[in-house]
């Protein structure tokens, strides 16, 4: 990759470290500068990584003393606004954490920065790069199971994290659900036209807030996408990738979100009440790299090819409103158009 990016890093708590970890084995990238209001919160992340970089508590103080065309933004959700339009607005690229916004009017604000400016703002959705799920995407665009009709995930998994998760409103729906919902416009390749969700916090729950979902989406190819969920779960915990029932008009697909692919196609030339069914492999065929790493790699790539990232603001947007959306059917009572 011939281009070289010189990179701030704004944020440095949380998933910081894992960002600084991966950029550092990549040599086209070169880290001139960490931000961060906590100053000692940068400098430990310096002495951590050896990195001889100056350090600020400001976005601007750092873009008006280093020459930088790449800011990774690793800030907590309520300032990616500011970090993001302050970035573009430098003539900077930005990298940056789910989710692009943490309201819908942020959201709106920062995709208007990127187009105003021209420059490109792609954001991390990790779990998009899974071998399992590529490979599923790949035979369902093959036509394995026919025209997808409807999509169901179910994610049950009882996570006691303590802490701000414990006092959220929608701590499953803000900050988990984006991700099976941006595998579920993955595997679809289409965008939500509407939702209902029914959100609740069932009896024995350990948050304050709605630990648990169900949503309806309409689908811009005609499919309902259909979404359970809770955090607050004990027993039979799904994987952190939820598990996967796709019907098509030929047959169905399933994926445990670990390692099982199946399908199974109707056997056309048989007749009876239930038609007989013909086990199909899917065979596991993405080479690609997993998870963050996988991600960060399309990122870059999408730079030095000047082309938008799959995860580009313009698309990521979609799977945002898919959360905003539920959260505020949830609210009304009422099916929401996206």
């Amino acid at each position: 990759m011939e281009t070289n990016y010189r990179v701030i890093v704004a944020g440095c708590g949380g998933m910081a470290n894992t960002w600084v970890d991966d950029l550092l084995q990549r040599p086209y990238v070169q880290i001139v500068a960490l931000v961060d209001i906590r100053r000692e919160s940068a400098e430990a992340m310096a002495a951590r990584h050896g990195l001889h970089v100056p350090v600020f508590e400001r976005i601007e103080d750092a873009l008006s003393a280093v020459a930088a065309n790449l800011v990774i933004d690793v800030t907590i959700p309520e300032s990616h606004r500011a970090i993001v339009t302050t970035a573009l607005r430098a003539g900077c690229d930005v990298l940056g954490e789910k989710p692009m916004g943490a309201t819908p009017e942020d959201s709106r604000a920062i995709l208007t920065a990127v187009h105003d400016s021209g420059r490109r703002y792609a954001v991390m959705q990790n779990r998009r790069y899974h071998r399992q799920l590529r490979s599923l995407k790949t035979a369902l665009d093959d036509g394995i199971i026919g025209d997808i009709t409807s999509v169901y995930a179910d994610f049950f998994i009882g996570a006691h994290f303590g802490g701000f998760r414990d006092a959220m409103e929608h701590p499953l729906l803000l900050d988990m659900a984006i991700h099976t919902f941006d595998q579920a416009r993955f595997l679809l390749g289409a965008t939500p036209v509407s939702v209902y969700c029914h959100a609740f916090n069932p009896k024995g729950s350990w948050y304050q807030g709605a630990a648990s979902a169900i949503c309806i989406f309409e689908m811009s190819d005609g499919s309902i996408f259909n979404y359970r969920g809770s955090w607050c779960a004990e027993g039979w915990n799904t994987s952190w990738e939820a598990t996967w029932r796709i019907v098509g008009s030929r047959g169905t697909a399933l994926w445990d979100g670990n390692n099982t692919l199946r399908a199974q196609v109707v056997d056309e030339a048989a007749e009876g009440f239930i038609r007989p069914c013909k086990e199909l492999e899917i065979p596991v065929t993405w080479q690609g790299r997993e998870g963050h790493a996988g991600c960060l790699d399309e990122m870059f790539q999408a730079l030095a090819e000047q082309r938008l990232a799959e995860t580009d603001a313009t698309d990521n947007i979609h799977s945002l409103n898919m959360v905003f959306g539920a959260i505020e059917s949830a609210r009304t009572g009422q099916k929401v158009p996206l």
